[in-house]
């Protein structure tokens, strides 16, 4: 890795199926040991359940207020503040139950690949 700065763009956000908006901070191939993302999940949105394999992740709540459900733990109201510890291959999903945008960072060790997300919704019936 080499030092640098980069500069948040709001026009890099993306959405994604698992229903939030994503802009990747940091997350590269030269810095292979840890990504960041920031994600935004609007009000009444509860995103997909999912795992990561291989990879731990940290949700660090910016703003907003939500119901996080992660492995066997009950549903926990978090806060602007509070941070969400998620072992590798740990089942979760996050409700913004605020009336604003929920923005959390979500930090992955190593770096996040999109090969390692597991969708764990059920397939819709096929007609």
């Amino acid at each position: 890795m080499k030092e640098t700065i980069k500069l948040q763009s709001i026009d890099d956000e993306f959405y994604t199926p698992e229903k939030c908006f994503i802009i990747e901070l940091s997350n590269t191939e030269n810095d292979p040991d840890a990504s960041i993302a920031r994600a935004r999940v609007e009000s009444g949105v509860t995103t997909s359940w999912h795992r990561l394999k291989g990879i731990i992740e940290r949700y660090y709540i910016i703003s907003g207020s939500s119901l996080v459900e992660v492995g066997q733990l009950p549903p926990q109201q978090i806060n602007a503040g509070d941070t969400v510890l998620i072992p590798a291959m740990c089942r979760q999903r996050i409700t913004n139950n605020g009336t604003e945008d929920l923005l959390f960072l979500a930090i992955c060790t190593p770096r996040f690949t999109s090969d390692a997300y597991e969708n764990l919704e059920p397939s819709p019936p096929k007609s």
